[in-house]
């Protein structure tokens, strides 16, 4: 009696950075939406204490928006080996948009955010500094031709512009609220662990691609 064959079945993989990929691009529609949005009505509700500051922090949403909406394209291999060009310009206004928000965070540091007291102006103003800094580090990389500290740079650079994303979800959680009521502790204390953190995770992985290769 002939012996069957068994076939193995194959288990489905699961693209798991294309799943991280889609809840974060749902986590910041999220805050796009509700958040960033609304703004652009100019209703002086919605602007509160920064009224007399608005096209300052308009631009700086608008840059941060942009970087936000370009990011996912940069990284997107398959778009990006297809579409060369467009990749690169679309580099370019990605760098546009962070040093225009850049620009506009700096101007809103010293003036509307020194107001609530220094600690918050500085974080703001160190926020803005990593933002600039690992965009054009990332930039800087590729036009020397090394592309592999180029891609390392442009995560680097997205972590940082997520971090606005990420300051609004911790700022309105109900955990740091409880911890921290006043907005003048719990500002300044979250707009370093929103990219110093997520930075140093970052670090770590990217360090650890290598350990993987010894």
């Amino acid at each position: 009696m002939a012996q069957s064959k068994l076939i193995p079945i194959q288990q489905p993989k699961v693209n798991w950075q294309l799943v991280i990929s889609l809840l974060l691009i749902a986590f910041a529609g999220k805050f796009v939406i509700q958040h960033a949005l609304p703004y652009f009505g100019f209703k002086q509700a919605t602007f509160g204490r920064y009224w007399n500051y608005k096209w300052p922090l308009i631009g700086h949403i608008s840059g941060g928006l942009l970087a936000l909406a370009i990011g996912p394209f940069q990284f997107w291999r398959a778009f990006r080996n297809k579409y060369i060009t467009t990749h690169r310009w679309m580099g370019r206004s990605y760098l546009l948009s962070i040093l225009i928000g850049t620009v506009c965070s700096t101007y809103l540091a010293w003036t509307s955010a020194i107001k609530v007291n220094f600690s918050w102006a500085l974080g703001l103003q160190a926020l803005a500094f990593a933002w600039m800094t690992t965009a054009t580090m990332a930039y800087i990389s590729v036009m020397r031709g090394r592309i592999m500290q180029h891609r390392e740079w442009m995560i680097r650079s997205y972590v940082v512009t997520f971090a606005f994303v990420t300051f609004r979800w911790l700022n309105d959680s109900s955990i740091a609220i409880q911890l921290m009521e006043k907005f003048t502790e719990r500002g300044p204390a979250i707009i370093w662990l929103c990219w110093t953190v997520p930075l140093l995770i970052t670090e770590i992985v990217l360090s650890s691609k290598y350990n993987n290769a010894y």
